[in-house]
């Protein structure tokens, strides 16, 4: 997996990637929590986590948008449109359900929110395979991958915007 954003050589959406989906889940715990009788503010909490994961969902979107813009037409091209797809599906999801409890007073969620929340999870799920999928294709072609010499020392920035090699 060739990267145009990387830190210390590492593509850097597989890295923000893991934010929003840590943050859905725990939106999602807390609202477990409040569709089964837990204290309403619970609701509010997931609310506001999903709103923050929403946001770092953006950011990763644009971190993938910037490695798709030069990538070769390859299989593993393919793999990152499906990555970024897969990905955009579970926050549309989580926005959905974010625009429906907006308007409610106590941001609370409801059996069918939450269900809509878990398969969304189920989409990120997948998400995560497909990421575990790119970044071993990037590990195999690195030198000496899957050791600490394979990081060796950075010369120069350690944060890079690079133009992929063809």
């Amino acid at each position: 997996m060739e990267s145009r954003l990387r830190v210390h050589g590492h593509p850097i959406q597989p890295m923000l990637v893991t934010f929003p989906f840590g943050l859905f889940v725990s939106a999602t715990v807390f609202d477990l929590a409040d569709v089964v009788g837990g204290p309403a503010f619970l609701g509010e909490v997931g609310y506001w986590t999903s709103v923050a994961a929403l946001v770092a969902a953006g950011l990763s979107t644009v971190a993938g948008m910037v490695d798709l813009w030069d990538a070769a037409a390859d299989p593993t091209r393919r793999l990152k449109i499906t990555f970024n797809l897969v990905n955009a599906a579970m926050a549309a999801l989580f926005l959905l359900t974010c625009l429906i409890r907006a308007h409610s007073p106590q941001r609370g969620a409801t059996g069918v929110m939450l269900a809509a929340e878990l398969v969304a999870l189920g989409l990120g799920g997948a998400g995560v395979w497909l990421g575990a999928r790119l970044m071993r294709q990037f590990e195999s072609g690195r030198a000496e991958a899957g050791t600490l010499d394979a990081l060796g020392p950075v010369a120069g920035s350690t944060v890079e915007i690079v133009r992929p090699r063809a």
